[in-house]
């Protein structure tokens, strides 16, 4: 129970070191009529108007912290979260929209934010707050693509394992918001927008499908995502892209388009962020805490397997060092569906753990969406350890079979593992804690 206990202990000090409110108040502070952004600073005496656009599962945290340093200043602003969300009340407008998957309100709330962008003076400034899920959220189809084909398309590759810069490759060349285009919309005001990444590695044209920054995919590459994953897309979507590819509609801008030279992106906060969070937890714990990676990426399962594997070295053998420790990664991993069960990666990982550590003791494995919510249900992962099969098997379940079917959720909450932590209002992608006593 003590590892347990431990590893929750863990997994909330991984959250609040991305808490959205206080990397923003890192990021953002004023002093006089100077705001620091990040490593710049910006005379307020140049700047007419301050319009706040927020979008994503930290919007809410991210917009009242930089309401906290600017006050009045802001004259407008609106923010877009997902449904789930339930929000205070805050002077900007409020807009919800669908997750993963797009919805209508999504199109509102991104036509809403491009109408906000495109009113901005050259004297104006457009803070854009920008979190994980903000590409789903401002959903902007391109003419002649339908929003019901553009959820068709998400879909077919979610289902897939594609990954977010995969999927969000797609999204940017079949969107009037993505892709720098929000910053073409408010040029030639100044645009600023920070970002809390749920992205491996953090490139900004990924991160939220890049609305205000330059984008390194083309409409060709689009395509070859769709074919090296098999996808069937709809024509609407294959007459676009092919389109662009071949040169009849115009590109998403590129890096040196001088276009977007007045909007400038800074990260404040990443996984990176959240583990190191984490290993100070473990420390304070009394293990020894080892940071492996934050850019672990590829089938849920097999890096459950590989993490089940890392636990019974660390107490085994003492490699990569000896318990008491705690291994900790981060990334996103994918999930192929083949089966029709529930669940989500977290939960998939740590079911294939689960299957590895079966009968081992004084280890444990746990893997947590930091955004609150695994694929679509309400866990955020699980805790697993060596008696988690056997008490599966006690409730009349199979572990191999449920892993086969994708229905990781069933099998966990019958063994009473999953995380049921609730949104959290951040995301920087999923923590895995490996602990070996």
């Amino acid at each position: 129970m003590k590892l347990r206990a431990d590893a929750h202990r863990i997994l909330q000090a991984a959250l609040a070191a991305v808490n959205p409110r206080g990397a923003i108040h890192r990021a953002l502070s004023l002093e006089g009529q100077s705001l620091r952004i990040g490593n710049d600073t910006l005379s307020l005496d140049t700047v007419d108007r301050v319009l706040l656009l927020a979008a994503g599962k930290a919007a809410v945290g991210m917009s009242q912290a930089a309401l906290d340093v600017l006050g009045s200043r802001v004259e407008k602003g609106m923010m877009v979260i997902p449904h789930t969300h339930d929000p205070p009340i805050l002077p900007v407008e409020t807009l919800k929209a669908g997750h993963p998957v797009p919805d209508e309100h999504g199109v509102r709330a991104a036509s809403a934010a491009l109408q906000l962008a495109k009113e901005a003076g050259e004297r104006d400034l457009v803070l854009c707050l920008l979190s994980g899920g903000a590409s789903a959220l401002w959903t902007a189809p391109v003419e002649g693509v339908s929003l019901s084909d553009l959820q068709d398309v998400t879909g077919r590759l979610l289902r897939t394992g594609a990954t977010i810069g995969d999927l969000n490759s797609v999204r940017k060349h079949l969107s009037r918001i993505a892709g720098g285009r929000l910053a073409l919309a408010a040029a030639p005001a100044r645009t600023v927008t920070l970002i809390i990444s749920d992205v491996v590695g953090s490139p900004l044209d990924v991160i939220a499908s890049g609305p205000t920054v330059p984008d390194h995919t083309t409409y060709a590459y689009a395509l070859n995502i769709l074919e090296r994953h098999e996808t069937t897309a709809p024509a609407s979507v294959l007459s676009v892209l092919r389109a662009g590819a071949a040169g009849k509609l115009p590109e998403t801008p590129k890096p040196g388009d001088p276009r977007l030279d007045s909007s400038k992106a800074h990260v404040i906060a990443s996984m990176q962020d959240a583990l190191d969070g984490a290993a100070c937890e473990a420390r304070r714990l009394g293990y020894t805490p080892l940071v492996l990676t934050g850019r672990v990426e590829g089938e849920a399962r097999e890096v459950g397997r590989l993490t089940a594997g890392l636990a019974v070295g660390v107490r085994d053998d003492g490699q990569p060092l000896p318990a008491p420790a705690a291994l900790l990664l981060g990334g996103e991993t994918t999930v192929t569906v083949r089966g029709t069960g529930k669940g989500g990666r977290n939960q998939e990982l740590a079911l294939a753990a689960a299957v590895a550590l079966e009968g081992q003791d004084g280890v444990l494995v746990a893997s947590m969406g930091t955004d609150g919510v695994d694929g679509p249900t309400d866990a955020a992962g699980a805790v697993v350890d060596g008696l988690t099969v056997s008490r599966g098997r006690a409730s009349g379940l199979t572990a191999r079979e449920h892993l086969t079917s994708n229905d990781s959720y069933s099998f966990l909450q019958a063994t009473e593992d999953l995380l049921l932590i609730g949104p959290t209002g951040t995301n920087v992608g999923d923590v895995v804690v490996v602990l070996a006593a």
